[in-house]
């Protein structure tokens, strides 16, 4: 008995560090979906025809230091600065993902060794801090203003931006970020052919936006190619319908502006803003089997 009582009593006490340690691990707080999405422009009213006429998505005052406008979809938005170098390549500045809890989530990125600024007010009555990712994206993170929302526009083509895409050359470092710390979640992942990867989408962990890694890109790739991979996207229910309506507002399809089918099973269509960035417009939902793999998560919804 004594010998089986002194077993206990190990087994507890090696136990109770564990448990010590678990505990002090500060979890990480919901991150709920996009934002919001900042990129530079050479043109302000090209932007403004784009986002205010074409789209049909209502403005609203600047908030970061800088910006020209912001437009509106629902409580997102996207927003555009003057470009700080026209020669310059890369248009975009910034994405930024909801939290919230900002502070706590500031604190569980501190314990798992990164670096991100301090917690900054904005005038829109929203806290955000921004840490870069392994890659150097710049990734902010915001808690929102209780109440803040933007009056519906009765025009607009969208009322959800469902997803946002940047160039990644080191998936693993990023996975890590991602994946291991953050806790997104594999939504889909394709490419050109069916046996490559080009595109993995990865949805937040607590909601159904999701980040897509445009990948096997060459290394320093002109303003062109930046801009269709340093992309937004927002959901319609219909793309003839979204498309029809983009029309009675003037546009005109030009270039790489048709619909498709992508490779994802869903229609989608591209607009692009005056320097090159691009606008997707994609259906919630595949109307077609996908290829390379199958969706593993819910899909959005307007």
């Amino acid at each position: 008995m004594d010998a089986m009582k002194k077993l206990i009593l190990l087994i507890i006490s090696a136990a109770f560090p564990l448990c010590a340690f678990t505990q002090t691990q500060p979890a990480r707080p919901p991150i709920t979906g996009i934002d919001h999405a900042c990129f530079y422009t050479t043109s302000p009213d090209g932007v403004k025809h784009l986002y205010g006429e074409i789209l049909g998505l209502s403005s609203a005052d600047p908030v970061d230091p800088g910006q020209i406008v912001r437009y509106m979809s629902g409580k997102q938005w996207v927003g555009y600065s003057a470009a700080p170098d026209p020669k310059a390549t890369d248009r975009m500045d910034h994405v930024a993902f909801v939290t919230d809890n900002i502070a706590a989530l500031r604190r569980y990125l501190v314990d798992k060794g990164f670096k991100p600024s301090q917690i900054e007010g904005r005038s829109d009555h929203s806290l955000s801090f921004t840490v870069n990712d392994p890659e150097g994206h710049h990734i902010e993170f915001v808690e929102r203003g209780k109440g803040e929302s933007a009056p519906p526009a009765p025009n607009a083509v969208s009322r959800h931006m469902i997803h946002t895409g940047f160039l990644v050359y080191n998936r693993e470092a990023e996975d890590h970020f991602y994946r291991d710390v953050l806790g997104f979640r594999p939504y889909w992942h394709g490419g050109m052919k069916d046996s490559d990867t080009d595109w993995v989408s990865l949805q937040v962990p607590d909601g159904t936006d999701w980040l897509e890694y445009m990948l096997n890109q060459p290394p320093h790739p002109d303003l062109q190619l930046t801009g269709v991979m340093n992309h937004i996207s927002y959901g319609v229910a219909d793309t003839k319908k979204t498309s029809a309506l983009m029309e009675s507002h003037g546009w005109k399809a030009h270039g790489d502006e048709g619909a498709e089918i992508g490779k994802d099973g869903k229609w989608q269509l591209d607009v692009f803003d005056p320097d090159l960035t691009r606008v997707e417009l994609m259906e919630f939902k595949p109307v077609q089997k996908p290829c390379c793999s199958e969706f593993t998560a819910a899909h959005p919804t307007e």
